[in-house]
């Protein structure tokens, strides 16, 4: 039986990493375009702290959709979800379930492993490293 779950573990890692960039990329759409409208932050501009973050968010996010750069691209959005959980959630209460930064607390440690994991089946990085 775990035989057979093994067979499958690099297809769950990128059904993780395809979810996962697929949500993170929803958050970088909402600080950057307002899509959807009345989501939370909304728009924010560009070359603000939050603007910032919804760049990362945008970028990371597609290109961990796409298998493509992953590791660093995982590694960058981990920082990111600590700086943002520590930064803007911590100050606030120190339990997670009061701050609201639970989501960050998991998207941080989500991002790490697969920093360290690698992208699992189905990206364009390991379709790239087939060639050579």
């Amino acid at each position: 039986m775990f035989n057979q779950a093994s067979a499958w573990s690099q297809r769950a890692l990128a059904a993780l990493r395809i979810v996962a960039g697929l949500l993170f990329l929803a958050h970088g759409l909402v600080k950057l375009f307002g899509f959807p409208a009345g989501a939370e932050p909304g728009q924010q501009e560009l070359f603000s702290l939050f603007g910032i973050g919804g760049a990362i968010e945008l970028v990371t996010g597609v290109l961990l959709v796409l298998g493509l750069f992953t590791r660093p691209a995982a590694f960058i959005a981990s920082g990111q979800m600590a700086v943002a959980y520590w930064m803007f959630h911590f100050p606030r209460d120190p339990m997670p379930a009061v701050n609201g930064g639970d989501a960050a607390i998991l998207f941080c440690f989500v991002f790490l492993y697969i920093f360290t994991s690698g992208p699992g089946a189905w990206s364009l990085d390991e379709r790239g490293s087939r060639r050579f």
